[in-house]
């Protein structure tokens, strides 16, 4: 590689890095309004999420590369804490605003996620739900179900480089490395490096080393997106 294609490349990336950012300050002042009218609602109300859902519905129908930097901007505003390389896709939602995302998370198409810690570098598929633990409703002295009792929600972590496969149910936390077979309902913690799969989802495989450094064959014979 010659030192001027290597200054080139240089340029470029530091060119699309500049552009990425002055696209993501844009964003952050687009969304100022909405995520100001969230921080008036938290302040003045215990648990008031009504506002913060309205718009994070509103900014998850936004399509294309426009609606990521708009949901990003605007979770990055209203959430306890999101990075800047955070990727939400279309028609994904936080519907609580006591979340945690770190760098690189990423958050697919259509998945629906609660109350949650997302560790850096770790995979949400398309279509997911992550909800804030197993104990949100309970039955009243004549057997009906109540709603959400906000007081029992908890936060999921999904650990570092975790990865939940299209169509899952979590409820519980899952551990550094773990995956999750497509369509698997979660409702106990998963250990770090194993793979869980079924309704209830249980262990498969234990994944090694050579798995996390390319190697296939630990996790090949289970359906994963």
């Amino acid at each position: 590689m010659t030192a001027a294609y290597a200054g080139r490349l240089f340029s470029s990336a530091a060119l699309r890095q500049l552009i990425k950012s002055a696209v993501d300050l844009c964003c952050l002042v687009a969304v100022s309004p909405s995520a100001a009218m969230c921080a008036i609602e938290a302040e003045v109300t215990e648990r008031g999420d009504a506002s913060f859902v309205f718009w994070a519905q509103t900014f998850a129908l936004v399509p294309g590369l426009p609606g990521v930097s708009l949901r990003r901007a605007f979770y990055r505003l209203t959430l306890d804490q999101c990075d800047k390389s955070f990727f939400i896709g279309f028609g994904a939602i936080f519907s609580h605003r006591h979340s945690r995302i770190e760098q690189d998370a990423y958050v697919g198409p259509y998945a629906v996620v609660g109350s949650t810690w997302l560790r850096r570098g770790c995979l949400i598929g398309t279509r997911s739900s992550i909800v804030s633990g197993t104990g949100l409703h309970s039955q009243d002295s004549q057997g009906r179900w109540m709603a959400t009792d906000t007081s029992q929600i908890r936060q999921i972590e999904i650990g570092e480089y975790a990865w939940i496969g299209e169509g899952s149910i979590v409820m519980a936390d899952i551990g550094p490395s773990a995956m999750v077979g497509a369509g698997s309902v979660v409702s106990s913690a998963v250990p770090a490096r194993v793979v869980v799969v079924g309704n209830p989802a249980r262990i498969a495989r234990r994944l090694t080393a050579g798995a996390d450094e390319g190697s296939h064959g630990a996790v090949k014979a289970v359906s994963i997106r």
